[in-house]
């Protein structure tokens, strides 16, 4: 099998992985979220709302991957639709911060009027909800991972530490009727949906924002030292998406002839992809060019 065809089975395969994880977390949300409004567990429908933020973070990593296979770049779409994965990120990250804001004054509330709460649902519920996190990790890991399956591995792991609470604050509540540990185990999971809605707020802005995700002055270095490199100019690179990096630069070359142009040429795109360029656009400019030997002479 070609290295082509062996890297789009494994997209194929990450494609399909990303989608059954997505299905099986939703179907978790939604059993959550009834047992939550059923029994009058803020902390099970806090975890619920969790699910359901990492099963559409899983849903986003689909879709995107998905396309990405599908819709192929053309004149109208330079890069295909990878960009997609960035906005719906930015989005869900933005619409989780009012969700903890509500999470945060549903607590609130419980604190200064406790309620009842069916135990034994609860725990039955959250169990199921673990299972559903154990699953998912299970069929995730294993083999080399990709990056839109990694971050939906740790996502899991964060909802499983959640459903574990939910369990021991139910537990908690039928041994000594200290119902406040309802609401702050809600309180808990809000902190931890802030902390993911800050992370994938932060991930995004930066892509859309368009900084660097190398340390382009260490890069820049670099490639000055290659031999048939005068002098590197006007170096860019930024993330098309999580998984796409873009760059273009100028580099003066003082080489001798073209074949030994076109060997620091192919020198400078394999360096590139050492530091994880996907594409880069490269212009060479002979040193005797005035831009040229504006650098060569600085």
């Amino acid at each position: 099998m070609s290295e082509d065809n062996h890297d789009h089975e494994n997209s194929v395969t990450s494609t399909r992985k990303l989608g059954t994880v997505s299905a099986i977390n939703l179907i978790g949300f939604s059993i959550e979220l009834v047992g939550g409004l059923l029994f009058g567990s803020i902390s099970l429908l806090s975890d619920a709302f969790h699910m359901l933020f990492d099963a559409t973070a899983y849903l986003m990593a689909f879709a995107s991957a998905f396309m990405s296979e599908h819709v192929d770049p053309d004149n109208s779409w330079s890069y295909g639709l990878h960009r997609l994965e960035t906005l719906s990120a930015f989005f869900n990250g933005a619409l989780l911060i009012p969700l903890a804001g509500y999470i945060v004054w549903e607590s609130y509330n419980r604190f200064l009027s406790p309620v009842e709460i069916g135990v034994i649902p609860t725990v039955a519920i959250g169990t199921g909800g673990l299972l559903v996190n154990f699953i998912s990790i299970l069929y995730l890991q294993g083999g080399k991972m990709s990056l839109n399956e990694r971050g939906a591995f740790y996502h899991l792991l964060g909802d499983t530490g959640g459903s574990v609470a939910v369990i021991v604050s139910a537990v908690v509540i039928q041994i000594t009727g200290f119902k406040p540990v309802d609401p702050l185990v809600a309180l808990l999971i809000a902190g931890a949906i802030v902390w993911s809605a800050a992370k994938v707020l932060r991930g995004s802005t930066s892509i859309l924002l368009q900084k660097s995700p190398v340390e382009t002055d260490k890069l820049k270095g670099e490639i000055q030292e290659m031999e048939g490199v005068g002098a590197v100019r006007d170096i860019r690179i930024w993330n098309l998406c999580s998984r796409i990096v873009v760059a273009t630069l100028h580099v003066c070359d003082t080489s001798e002839d073209l074949e030994e142009s076109t060997r620091t040429r192919r020198g400078i795109r394999k360096l590139l992809r050492e530091w994880g360029v996907d594409h880069a656009t490269i212009e060479m400019e002979g040193a005797d060019e005035k831009a040229c030997r504006h650098e060569i002479g600085h």
